[in-house]
């Protein structure tokens, strides 16, 4: 299993990487078709936010869905540990979900690569990929004059049903998840509520090239 660690906002010592490596061991043995973990490490130089100054995500690739987990600390080590328990959470109950209920569908994972490695692995000729990949890429910008930064990525993934969308989204740690419904074909976000509630929001306009479930039966 390959492990990949960058830095944004700051330098990677050689010390930490080998101190991910051992700890991310694990991976392996609750998720036995890993091929890639990708270690984003992220430093907030605000003094305000020095409790969270370090920030750790840990994305990981297999067949399947993208399981995914961040944590802030004030050191890097300890947001490192919090970020493996929320990771070997999710990893254990993408196990029992596998064990306890078969599917006859397959989740498609989420595409977070970096923009680079996505243009690269279009097929030839690609000239309308390429740019459709550019205007979704991994980028980000300042909002004008103000100190905001505006990060954007590409999330390419097959339709999916609510459920499905609900499950994915637990994965990858995050209170809302972006799809299209496979029911109606319309672009969806599915989103948390209070306790163990969740809210669907849908635009009233279909993907093209996406047929509803309706006209496909």
């Amino acid at each position: 299993m390959e492990i990949v660690v960058v830095g944004r906002h700051t330098e990677v010592p050689e010390r930490f990487r080998r101190h991910v490596e051992d700890k991310l061991a694990k991976v392996t043995q609750l998720a036995p078709l890993a091929q890639r973990v990708d270690v984003e490490l992220t430093h907030e130089n605000n003094p305000k936010l020095a409790d969270v100054a370090e920030r750790v995500e840990l994305t990981v690739r297999a067949k399947g869905p993208v399981i995914r987990a961040e944590a802030a600390a004030d050191d890097r080590y300890g947001a490192l540990d919090l970020a493996i328990d929320k990771l070997t959470e999710r990893l254990r109950r993408t196990r029992d979900r596998r064990k306890d209920h078969r599917r006859s569908y397959v989740l498609a994972p989420v595409d977070v690569r970096p923009y680079d490695e996505v243009k690269a692995s279009e097929p030839e000729p690609a000239v309308e990929a390429a740019a459709l990949v550019a205007d979704g890429a991994a980028v980000e910008h300042q909002l004008g004059d103000s100190p905001v930064t505006i990060r954007q990525k590409l999330h390419s993934a097959d339709p999916l049903t609510v459920d499905e969308a609900v499950y994915q989204m637990e994965l990858v740690g995050h209170d809302f998840f972006l799809f299209i419904d496979k029911e109606s074909a319309r672009p969806s976000a599915v989103y948390k509520r209070k306790g163990w509630t969740y809210g669907v929001v849908q635009l009233d306009q279909q993907c093209m090239g996406v047929l509803p479930v309706s006209e496909l039966t």
